[in-house]
């Protein structure tokens, strides 16, 4: 066994000149710790003991600042609290939620029912012990007819048909007999009136954008003469079986059931034979670019439309060669400028998410005279896919020559200096606004096709969603438009940021724009803000859900919080972080799912136990008081207003610049230049 002998004798080391005592304290010294009488501890355990010391040091200092927020929290002014003022119980687990009309349908672990807004009553069902509804998006046909589509757990979406109590399943819109072929819903939306569909499929290499047109004419006919051949059917059904008198009354009963079930049946069979959505558009995301793939120029000249819009960029002459050149030529001249990483962030990646737009007719899409259009209809989509700078706009009316095309072409193609993170429409389409990656943003308006403003956040700030504040301004069956006055629109949007700070951002026709900081990033991570979404009840009003549960009312006008709205004690609100509600804009209510503390971290039970949808009457007395009141509504929405009078507000528009520009400033005379032209 080798044995470890020390090559040197042991020596003890002499103490350092800052631990030797003094003459004059010699005498007088004596260790008034008496721990300090122990030798010192030895490598590594001195080190140890020093870090332990440095976790507990830490420890403490945090211990303060907590207790020091929460003493500061005790001294705030609290929110008035309010209480749900009803609630209606679902069984199974809901999993999402959305208000139509006068019905509430509730998506759960086993399908799909509707309930009365009413009286909350359950109305119909639809029910599949496979399929777990996670989405559902709603929209109303009137004559309590609605259209609905929803996304299960497995990626299928689901097409439904609601008519007064009847519930059918028109079509899975991914459905395909060849299970390898097999594509995965990831998102659905439908147009407002339920005229169009868009289901994001992803497969197993690409993703894609299918668009539906949805003959909801044709349902509403279909339903009516089914259902009166229906109830012509149900008497006689009833008389034949019921003619067999001579059975065991035991045997009668069983058919009296059984021909209640026939007549049910004729009616669920209804869904069979509801016409088919037509397949309008199949949009892909753009190909990354490359090389040139023509020989001659002519080829090239030959793959050109028009000119008419900017394209994707992809007919040109530039070989290979000379873009590995320019990006070689780019590198070494700013070099000292790029990240380590960029050969990394170089590369091209497949997009496989994007984020679309139904958009109403309006100079930011290019029509011909001989394409049609309706005012409460879409006229296209604007779609951005991830990682990348432009937005895209199609047609959803193009002429029969196009339908055949092999590749569909953008109609409009919009290039942005940055990547765009997210965007949104205003609830009248008369804005559209977009968010990059250089956190600014950036609203257009419609009408003119021209931007009203660019905003730039403070640096650092990640856009994550934004949403437009809406004001009284258009009648309340054409949605609430945010512009105000038409001939002097200036809108109020909403952005979330990823670190959990809120800011409002206003633009104004003049082109100027600022922001104010409605929350900032909170030091307590519960109090980080999940989802923000605009009350359509109140003007300026927001509703703010936060990690730790809290829901509450923030006026932008005074930027404080106006009440807090909570559940039972009993009860929490289910899943903060993602939080279970809609807001019912007819009755003006608020559906939020709770859930009982003590089953709230029993997840495996949650399928057997009833969910719980509290109902928040923001027409109530107690919750109608704390709301600001309304501003007297302006004038209806440019968009709305016939020909002779927008044409009234064009010449007086530009009266009155004419006017700013004679008294403003040089420096402003640009921007007010601008707003005149596109006029």
């Amino acid at each position: 066994m080798p044995v470890y002998i020390r090559k040197h004798p042991l020596e003890i080391p002499l103490p350092s000149e800052k631990d030797w005592i003094k003459e004059d304290e010699e005498e007088n010294f004596f260790l008034q710790d008496p721990d300090q009488t122990l030798d010192q501890l030895p490598q590594p355990f001195r080190m140890i003991n020093k870090m332990v010391n440095l976790v507990f040091d830490e420890a403490l200092e945090i211990i303060e600042q907590r207790e020091a927020l929460r003493e500061a929290q005790k001294l705030k002014v609290r929110p008035m609290q309010y209480m749900p003022t009803g609630d209606f119980k679902v069984a199974g687990r809901a999993n999402c939620l959305a208000a139509s009309g006068k019905n509430i349908f509730v998506g759960l672990s086993t399908g799909l029912a509707a309930f009365s807004a009413a009286d909350c009553r359950r109305v119909c069902a639809w029910e599949a012990a496979k399929f777990e509804i996670c989405a559902i998006h709603a929209s109303d046909l009137g004559n309590e007819n609605h259209v609905l589509i929803a996304l299960d757990e497995m990626g299928f979406a689901h097409l439904f048909y609601f008519c007064k109590d009847s519930l059918f399943l028109v079509k899975v819109l991914n459905e395909v007999e060849d299970i390898s072929k097999r594509s995965t819903c990831e998102e659905v939306e439908l147009s407002h009136g339920g005229s169009y569909a868009g289901v994001l499929l992803q497969g197993s290499t690409e993703a894609w954008l299918e668009i539906y047109r949805l003959p909801k004419d044709s349902w509403e006919r279909e339903t009516e003469n089914a259902s009166g051949a229906a109830a012509a059917a149900a008497p006689a059904v009833q008389e034949r079986m019921f003619s067999q008198a001579s059975e065991m009354k035991s045997l009668e009963l069983q058919r009296e059931g059984s021909a209640e079930m026939e007549t049910r049946m004729s009616t669920s069979k209804l869904g069979a034979r509801l016409s088919l959505p037509m397949l309008l558009l199949k949009v892909r995301p753009p190909k990354p670019l490359s090389g040139s793939i023509f020989k001659s120029p002519l080829d090239a000249l030959m793959k050109i439309d028009d000119g008419s819009v900017l394209g994707l960029g992809h007919n040109h002459m530039i070989k290979d060669c000379q873009l590995e050149q320019q990006d070689a030529i780019f590198h070494s001249t700013f070099k000292t400028y790029l990240e380590r990483g960029s050969e990394s962030d170089s590369k091209e990646v497949t997009p496989r998410h994007t984020m679309f737009h139904f958009i109403f007719p309006g100079r930011i899409l290019r029509m011909g005279p001989e394409i049609k259009s309706q005012p409460e209809v879409p006229a296209g989509i604007s779609v951005h896919w991830s990682g990348s700078h432009n937005l895209c706009l199609y047609l959803l009316t193009r002429p029969l020559k196009e339908k055949g095309d092999t590749e569909l072409k953008p109609d409009a193609v919009w290039p942005c200096a940055a990547l765009i993170t997210c965007s949104a429409v205003s609830s009248c389409s008369s804005y559209l606004a977009l968010a990059c990656e250089d956190s600014t943003i950036t609203v257009w308006n419609n009408c003119l096709g021209s931007p009203l403003g660019v905003t730039a956040l403070p640096e650092g700030c990640l856009i994550r969603s934004i949403h437009f504040l809406p004001s009284p301004a258009a009648p309340k069956d054409q949605g609430l438009c945010p512009s105000g006055d038409p001939s002097h629109p200036k809108v109020q949007l909403l952005a979330l940021c990823v670190d959990g700070s809120l800011h409002l951002v206003a633009a104004s026709w003049t082109g100027q724009s600022n922001t104010v900081l409605l929350a900032g990033r909170p030091q307590d991570p519960g109090q980080t803000i999940n989802t923000v979404t605009p009350l359509l009840t109140f003007n300026g009003t927001l509703l703010v859900f936060s990690r730790d549960g809290t829901v509450s009312l923030i006026d932008t006008v005074t930027l404080q919080t106006i009440c807090h709205l909570v559940t039972p004690p009993s009860y929490t609100v289910a899943s903060p972080w993602q939080p279970v509600f809609a807001l019912d804009t007819e009755n003006q209510r608020l559906l939020l799912q709770g859930q009982e503390q003590q089953r709230a971290d029993a997840v495996s039970q949650a399928k057997d136990n009833q969910s719980s949808i509290f109902l928040f009457d923001f027409n109530s007395h107690p919750l109608r008081d704390v709301f600001p009141k309304k501003l007297e509504s302006p004038p209806e929405s440019l968009q709305h207003l016939p020909w002779d009078k927008r044409c009234d507000i064009f010449l007086r528009n530009r009266v009155t610049v004419k006017a700013l520009l004679q008294r403003s400033s040089p420096s402003s005379h640009k921007v007010l230049a601008k707003t005149t032209e596109c006029n």
